[in-house]
C-alpha cells in the first residue's frame, strides 16, 4: 500500500513594504546581576529513550525475519536454474489421485470412456480412487463405495494393465478434537481390516492418506508394518501421500513450536516410511511459495531431498497440482504444473537421472483444467 504524507501550510507574517519601516534601536542591556535566559528552539523536541529503542527493536525483528526470508526464496530460485537431463521424461510409471464419484454412483461408462482416452498416451499406470474417507474407529462402511467393482472393471477393459488402489484417509486425532487415533492399536486393527475389505472387492493396492501426520510417528510405521504383510500375502500394492521433507534442518521441529501440526517430515522419518512401502507420493503443493520459480525451485529440492533416502525398490511419485487456488499455502500464479514438472525433472536430473522406479501424480481429476493437460504432456510425457 502506497502512503502519503500530507504537510500543513506554513503561517506567513505580515511584513511593512513601504519605507517608513521603523529601524529598531540597540538592544537594551541586561541588568547587572542578572543572566538572559535562551529563547527556546523552535520545532526541536526531544526524542524520547523508549521511542529509539522501540524502533530498533522494530527494527532487528524486521531483519531477522525478513533477510532469511529473502535468502530462501533466492535460494530456490537458484535452485530452478539450469537445464533438465536429457531422458529425464516419463518411465510409464505415473500414477494418478481420483475423486469419490467414481465409485458412489455418480459416474457412468461414458465418464469411463473420456478418462481412459485422456490417460491412454500418458505414463499412468496408477490410479488412487477415493473410496473413503474412514470412519474414525478405522471402519469402513461398504455403502460408501457401492460402485467400486463396477469402475474396476471398467478400467481393466479401456485401460489394460493400469491398476487401481483404494485411496482411503481420514483426519488424525492430532489435528483437531475428533480424528482417527493412531496410537489406539484396535483402530489400527480395524484400518488394517478395513484395507483387506477393499482388496475382496478387486482393488489391486491400498493407498493410505492420513493427516496431519507428525514426523516420527512410531504408530503410523507400525499400522504401515501390519498393512505390508497383509497386500504381500494378496500380491497388493501399498501405497501412501506423504508429507514434504524439511526443507532447511529440523524445520518440523521449530515450526511444532507454533504449530499443533507442523507441515514437514524429516527426511530420516520420510525414509523411514519409504522402506515399508511399494508407492511413496509427495504431496508437493500447498507450499506457500509466491513465485513460480520458487515453487519450481522449491519442487526441485523435494525431488532431491526424497530420491536420496528412497530405496531403489520404493517407486517415489512428486504430486502435482492438478487445481487453482488462491490462498496463503497455495498462490495459483505460482504453484503451476508446468514450474512442478520442471522442478521434479531438475531435482532427478541432479540426483539420480537414471532412476526407473520414479513417476510424477497429478491432483485431482475433477479440478484439471485443459492447461494443466497440456503443461503435464508438454513437459513430461512428450
Amino acid at each position: 500500500m502506497d502512503h502519503t504524507e500530507s504537510r500543513d501550510g506554513t503561517a506567513g507574517t505580515d511584513e511593512p513594504t513601504d519605507d517608513t519601516r521603523a529601524t529598531p534601536g540597540p538592544a537594551p542591556e541586561p541588568a547587572p546581576g542578572s543572566t538572559p535566559e535562551p529563547e527556546p528552539e523552535q520545532g526541536k523536541k526531544r526524542r524520547r529513550p523508549w521511542v529509539r529503542r522501540v524502533r530498533r527493536t522494530v527494527l532487528v525483528l524486521a531483519l531477522v525475519l525478513i533477510v532469511p526470508l529473502v535468502a530462501v526464496e533466492a535460494a530456490l530460485r537458484v535452485n530452478y536454474m539450469g537445464d533438465p537431463a536429457d531422458g529425464t521424461h516419463t518411465r510409464n510409471r505415473d500414477a494418478m489421485w481420483l475423486g469419490h464419484a467414481w465409485v458412489d454412483g455418480r459416474k457412468k461408462d461414458a465418464d469411463v470412456t473420456a478418462l481412459a482416452g485422456r490417460l491412454r498416451d500418458t505414463g499412468v499406470r496408477d490410479l488412487y480412487v477415493h473410496t473413503g474417507p474412514l470412519e474414525h474407529d478405522g471402519t469402513l462402511p461398504k455403502s460408501v463405495y457401492p460402485r467400486a467393482r463396477w469402475f474396476i472393471d471398467a478400467v481393466h477393459r479401456e485401460l489394460p494393465g493400469v491398476r487401481v488402489q483404494a485411496f482411503l484417509g481420514d483426519v488424525l486425532a492430532n489435528g483437531g478434537p475428533e480424528g482417527l487415533e493412531l496410537s489406539d492399536a484396535a483402530t489400527r486393527a480395524e484400518v488394517v481390516r478395513s484395507a483387506g475389505q477393499v482388496l475382496d472387492t478387486g482393488y489391486e493396492g491400498v493407498h493410505m492418506d492420513l493427516e496431519p501426520l507428525h514426523s516420527g510417528d512410531e504408530h503410523y510405521l507400525d499400522l504401515l508394518d501390519d498393512l505390508r504383510k497383509l497386500t504381500k500375502d494378496r500380491d497388493a500394492q501399498l501405497s501412501v501421500a506423504a508429507h514434504q521433507i524439511d526443507p532447511l534442518p529440523h524445520l518440523h521441529s521449530v515450526a511444532g513450536l507454533v504449530a499443533d501440526h507442523p507441515k514437514w517430515w524429516s527426511q530420516e522419518f520420510f525414509g523411514q516410511v519409504a522402506r515399508r512401502v511399494d508407492q511413496i507420493a509427495v504431496m508437493s503443493y500447498d507450499t506457500a511459495r509466491l513465485f513460480e520459480s520458487t515453487y519450481g525451485g522449491y519442487v526441485a529440492q523435494q525431488t532431491s531431498l526424497a530420491l536420496e533416502v528412497t530405496p531403489p525398490t520404493t517407486h517415489l511419485l512428486m504430486g502435482l497440482p492438478f487445481y487453482y487456488e488462491n490462498n496463503p499455502s497455495h498462490w495459483g500464479h505460482a504453484e503451476t504444473v508446468a514450474a512442478a514438472v520442471r522442478g521434479a525433472r531438475l531435482g532427478l536430473s541432479r540426483t539420480d537421472p537414471d532412476r526407473e522406479l520414479f513417476g510424477l501424480a497429478p491432483y485431482i481429476d475433477f479440478a484439471a483444467t485443459e492447461t494443466n493437460w497440456k503443461e503435464f504432456e508438454d513437459g513430461w510425457v512428450r
